[in-house]
């Protein structure tokens, strides 16, 4: 009788894993390497945060440097309407008016207009143009020697504030000749 001898090897215990992640993750530079990673991505996050921010002052920079500008922009709207209504009463004053009541009025609608001048309202002139939408409103036509699209009159004068429209002239525009038809 033969003994065999079948010798059982005792299971073999799970080796440690020999991938290449687990051997980064028990080296000894391991640790080193993650806080790499995490410190290019604070920094990252860092110049992002820092442009943003860069960004957010130009533009409140910006929008007080427009509300200052354009600040007076509703009161001197409304300054506009005072400075028509003075106007009219010079317009419209009879022959046996006041002069000395005359010129102060005129003095007062001057000062307006020199208070306004001093925020950067401008008037528009229309005299000798051409009518453009972007600046004046049609109300009405009349036949008239000017070409078609010239502006006849102006019956209420429009201003600009630092070159934005305030208010447009309202005008009225020529129909042209009628021998030109």
């Amino acid at each position: 009788m033969t003994t065999e001898s079948t010798s059982q090897t005792p299971p073999a215990e799970a080796a440690p894993d020999a991938s290449p992640d687990h051997q980064e993750a028990t080296s000894p530079e391991s640790p080193l390497a993650a806080l790499e990673v995490q410190l290019k991505a604070a920094e990252q996050k860092y110049v992002y945060l820092y442009a943003e921010f860069e960004n957010f002052k130009r533009r409140a920079q910006k929008e007080r440097e427009e509300a200052v500008k354009y600040g007076w922009e509703k009161a001197s709207y409304d300054f506009l309407e005072v400075i028509d209504n003075l106007d009219r009463a010079l317009h419209f004053a009879g022959t046996n008016t006041d002069k000395n009541l005359l010129m102060g009025l005129k003095m007062v609608s001057d000062q307006f207009r020199a208070a306004l001048e001093k925020q950067g309202v401008q008037p528009i002139d229309t005299a000798g143009q051409k009518f453009d939408p972007h600046l004046h409103e049609a109300v009405g036509e009349a036949e008239s020697e000017l070409p078609k699209g010239g502006i006849v009159r102006e019956e209420t004068k429009g201003y600009r504030i630092h070159g934005r429209l305030l208010r447009a002239s309202r005008v009225i525009v020529s129909k042209g000749n009628e021998k030109e038809v």
